[in-house]
């Protein structure tokens, strides 16, 4: 019998990948800005309007805001929020806090997405090693990012970054259910969907070119979520706190680039 050809992941030309690539360093530079503003007292508030001043000044538009009624410009997740948390006036940031900043912009009609997770002050040693097995996983799943690859080869790295985290820390990390990375370029979320865990050698082909984000988000409890009332805030159903890292990545022919690089 004659076997089907694993579709590729969507892939751009190489003008197209370039066009990525500025795009995703305006939310390089957005989120070090959110960092840099992140300080005791500040709202995640004041945070979302540091990074839509600089989106909008380098002539980009914030992706998030108005994103299925989403109101703002980051997704501002503090401690026991794992992803989609609403910037508010409410939320104060305080010593200690562990802070996921997701970030995306639209620059001449190509989006690029990143996300990272940092400390308020200093972070607890669970937490700081929390935040640095996400990371991890993240680089694990981005050289995964290779010509020839499938999907799930890089859902699988991903999951192996995390157990290898947890062997370097000694502890155990909740790789959250039902979240993941997917395709980007026109649109912010496209197919295919990544999953952050997994058995290798299925789903789509990764050619040169194919752009996908790669975004694990780990616990240190539980893999169970609850959206909240707000239908957007996503928390851990055992209030363990949570850390989120994303890059867009696109296959070259000299192994994966990251398109979201951030200035130093």
């Amino acid at each position: 019998m004659a076997f089907r050809k694993p579709r590729p992941v969507p892939f751009r030309t190489p003008g197209e990948v370039d066009a990525m690539a500025a795009a995703g360093a305006v939310v390089g530079a957005a989120l070090v800005a959110v960092r840099d503003a992140a300080t005791v007292g500040a709202t995640t508030l004041d945070l979302d309007d540091v990074a839509e001043a600089v989106i909008r000044d380098a002539g980009a538009i914030p992706s998030f805001k108005g994103y299925h009624g989403f109101p703002g410009s980051i997704c501002s997740s503090v401690n026991d929020v794992v992803v989609h948390g609403i910037p508010s006036a409410d939320v104060v940031l305080a010593e200690g806090d562990l802070v996921s900043i997701d970030c995306g912009a639209i620059l001449d009609g190509w989006h690029g997405d990143s996300a990272w997770t940092f400390g308020v002050g200093e972070l607890s040693t669970a937490d700081a090693e929390l935040s640095e097995a996400a990371r991890l996983s993240m680089e694990a799943g981005i050289a995964a990012m290779v010509d020839g690859a499938r999907l799930t080869d890089i859902s699988h790295a991903i999951e192996l970054g995390t157990r290898a985290a947890e062997q370097k820390f000694g502890r155990s990390f909740g790789i959250v259910a039902g979240y993941g990375g997917h395709g980007i370029g026109r649109e912010m979320h496209m197919e295919p969907f990544l999953a952050n865990e997994g058995k290798p050698n299925r789903g789509p082909r990764l050619v040169i070119g194919s752009t996908l984000a790669i975004e694990p988000m780990l616990t240190l409890g539980t893999t169970e979520t609850s959206v909240l009332d707000d239908d957007w805030t996503v928390v851990t159903d055992d209030g363990s706190r949570a850390a989120h890292w994303e890059h867009t990545v696109v296959v070259t022919g000299d192994g994966p680039r990251i398109l979201t690089t951030r200035p130093n």
